[in-house]
């Protein structure tokens, strides 16, 4: 019989909770759309809500007290609505959604909230800026667990998206959902025309059905489940060694 998670909200219970004290609040957000051929559409949801599990679980062994919310499954894809059943959620609505949540955490006196992202097409940075000055007791930080270390440590072409490495996290984590890598496309992609573009200085959305036929964006051929499993571990260490530091931190004493 599995045994609830006490810092899974998902699993765990009211005669639980009510006796905790949970310092930190996890926000797992990802989305739903197309990862080439091999990987399932819920792709980015997934890992950022293993990435949160199993870091909250690092960090509840060394005595701090995050608690993981349920998953956010929906994303910015407004670049890929061509592909069906990409599903967008604006950032307006995201806005929307996570004042609401934060609503609730300052309303019960939890005063961290960390956003783990999974999905390149989010950027929390404004909403976070915007809802300082809505609920100025609440610290909100947000991370891209991909970025947390370096992966072309373990990686030969990590790729931007349903690459190397997301092919790889997700054999480890959900083998069962990734389909043989004879089946995936070779995720090659193209660029803007326009230097300034192409060399990432200037910003703009791309066009995903023009830029790549399969969806993928880097190829997934080199990835195993051991390299998924080697990056994930460090990856989940690092984010919850900084989960224990938030947990421990004085939020009206925060500068050095």
């Amino acid at each position: 019989m599995k045994i609830p998670r006490p810092y899974i909200l998902a699993e765990t219970n009211w005669k639980y909770v009510k006796n905790e004290k949970y310092s930190i609040a996890m926000l797992p957000w990802g989305a739903t759309e197309a990862h080439n051929y091999h990987l399932p559409y819920a792709t980015d949801t997934i890992l950022a809500d293993n990435v949160a599990s199993a870091s909250a679980k690092f960090a509840w062994k060394e005595g701090a007290k995050p608690i993981v919310l349920p998953a956010i499954p929906f994303g910015v894809n407004t670049g890929q609505m061509d592909v069906p059943f990409c599903m967008n959620m604006n950032p307006s609505t995201q806005y929307v959604v996570l004042k609401d949540i934060v609503q609730v955490l300052d309303t019960h006196n939890i005063y961290k909230l960390v956003i783990i992202n999974a999905h390149g097409g989010n950027n929390f940075k404004q909403m976070i800026r915007e809802l300082s000055l809505v609920f100025p007791k609440v610290f909100i930080c947000t991370l891209n667990w991909w970025n947390t270390v370096n992966p072309s440590s373990y990686f030969d072409e990590p790729g931007d998206h349903a690459g190397e490495l997301e092919t790889a996290a997700m054999m480890h984590v959900v083998p069962e959902l990734v389909l043989p890598l004879n089946e995936a496309g070779n995720g090659s992609s193209k660029q803007f025309k326009i230097k300034g573009l192409k060399d990432g200085w200037v910003s703009a959305q791309r066009k995903w059905i023009s830029v790549t036929k399969d969806t993928g964006v880097g190829n997934p051929k080199l990835a195993t489940k051991e390299k998924g499993a080697l990056f994930l571990k460090e990856t989940t260490k690092v984010i919850g060694e900084f989960l224990v530091e938030l947990h421990h931190a004085d939020l009206n004493n925060m500068y050095e």
